[in-house]
């Protein structure tokens, strides 16, 4: 199991996080990027800059992952994509995508999408905050704690 890291719009305190974990349970974890990232030294830890351009960093990623890996992004195409695929993606906010809720968030960020195409002032999601960071931590302790067999 490897967990890949959607990293242009990924937290700073969430790669902390994982950096951490990434050591700890020693867990092999990339980074993919359309820019430059800097990252702990660790064996366990490495980073991909793939070229500028729309869903670059996620189409690497979803062609990379093979089943039973974790991708952590907040984009929901790429959490389908991994989910589709037999990996399991979890979001910055502490919430895996699954089978069960994947198509119908699709559906919602494709309908969002075209009400903003036409105009329409749909908001953002609600800044991230302590409990966010919180719920992604033991959300992927959790995971670790079931998946990752080192």
């Amino acid at each position: 199991m490897k967990i890949w890291v959607d990293a242009d719009a990924c937290p700073k305190v969430i790669k902390e996080i994982l950096f951490r974990v990434a050591k700890r349970v020693g867990v092999p974890m990339t980074l993919v990027a359309n820019q430059p990232l800097t990252i702990p030294a660790s064996s366990h830890i490495d980073a991909v800059q793939v070229k500028a351009g729309l869903d670059v960093a996620d189409n690497h990623i979803a062609q990379s992952l093979v089943p039973g890996d974790l991708v952590i992004t907040a984009d929901i195409p790429l959490a389908a994509a991994a989910v589709n695929g037999g990996a399991y993606a979890l979001n910055p906010r502490g919430e895996f995508y699954d089978q069960n809720n994947v198509q119908a968030r699709l559906a919602m960020r494709n309908f969002l999408t075209e009400l903003r195409s036409g105009g329409v002032d749909t908001g953002g999601p609600p800044p991230f905050n302590h409990r966010d960071r919180e719920a992604f931590a033991n959300q992927l302790d959790r995971f670790l704690a079931k998946h990752h067999h080192p």
